[in-house]
């Protein structure tokens, strides 16, 4: 069997006693930095036998453990922090043991996607997580203009922190925004605001783990939204592309620019 084992994101504390239970009774525990685990399990006096499982040797360890596996052994599978799998080492070895028969159990646990949601108050009906910010500028405006309705969450660096902040400010600055650092440690501090006002607050590299959480938009008033929709489309038909002919129809109207562009798709 193969174990998914979620551990804290920052205070130790935060791991769950099934967890403990299943690091402990593991043949083998795959974890991305055996430093990191061996802190945890030595604070809550846990004995294991600890394998590392990284993005770099993460093929090579996959092929090594799935024969161990259908030999009847039992692995859990922990990341730095968080849920593996989840922009952590784990998606690969948790399709091969699928793909070969061998049953997989998830544990539930701390997870700073839904941690700074809820944090943020910015939670609705749905959201979408989208890992990591692009680095590129032209994606990091692609996705601004494609954000769903919803909330979405993103994982960000620290050190890009303040470039992804600004051009969110440029394309959207009355959207909703909270930068959750170092959720669930010491120093955890969340900023809310319009995405122009906390773009303004991180104007130098940041510290810590960052998740930014961004709120839907404003609603759009109904009555002109049609005849403005057409106009950016036959401004496309013209030749201008169709983020400019979006640009200059939301400056005429007041409509969101990510929204005629989105419709006009």
């Amino acid at each position: 069997m193969l174990v998914v084992c979620p551990t804290p994101i920052g205070n130790l504390e935060d791991v769950t006693l099934r967890a403990l239970r299943a690091l402990g009774e593991a043949d083998v525990v795959l974890c991305e930095d055996t430093r990191r685990t061996r802190v945890l399990l030595d604070r809550h006096g846990v004995s294991a036998r600890l394998v590392s499982y990284h993005r770099h040797n993460e093929a090579a360890r996959t092929a090594e453990i799935v024969p161990r596996l259908q030999a009847g052994e039992t692995v859990a599978l922990a990341s730095d922090a968080g849920l593996p799998g989840v922009n952590d080492p784990g998606a690969r070895l948790i399709a091969a043991a699928i793909d070969h028969g061998v049953p997989v159990t998830v544990l539930p646990g701390p997870s700073a996607v839904e941690t700074a949601l809820v944090a943020s108050g910015l939670v609705g009906e749905r959201y979408t997580f989208v890992g990591y910010l692009p680095r590129a500028k032209e994606a990091l405006t692609r996705l601004w203009a494609e954000l769903p309705e919803g909330t979405t969450v993103a994982f960000e660096s620290p050190r890009r922190l303040p470039a992804s902040l600004a051009s969110l400010a440029a394309a959207e600055p009355s959207r909703p925004v909270a930068v959750c650092r170092e959720l669930t440690k010491r120093f955890e501090e969340v900023v809310r605001g319009s995405a122009a006002d906390v773009a303004a607050r991180f104007t130098e590299a940041s510290k810590g783990e960052i998740t930014l959480v961004i709120g839907p938009g404003a609603p759009q008033p109904k009555a002109d939204e049609l005849e403005a929709s057409t106009i950016v489309s036959e401004l496309v038909e013209g030749g201008i592309p169709r983020r400019r002919a979006a640009d200059i129809v939301a400056r005429l109207t007041g409509l969101s620019k990510n929204w005629l562009y989105r419709d006009s798709l």
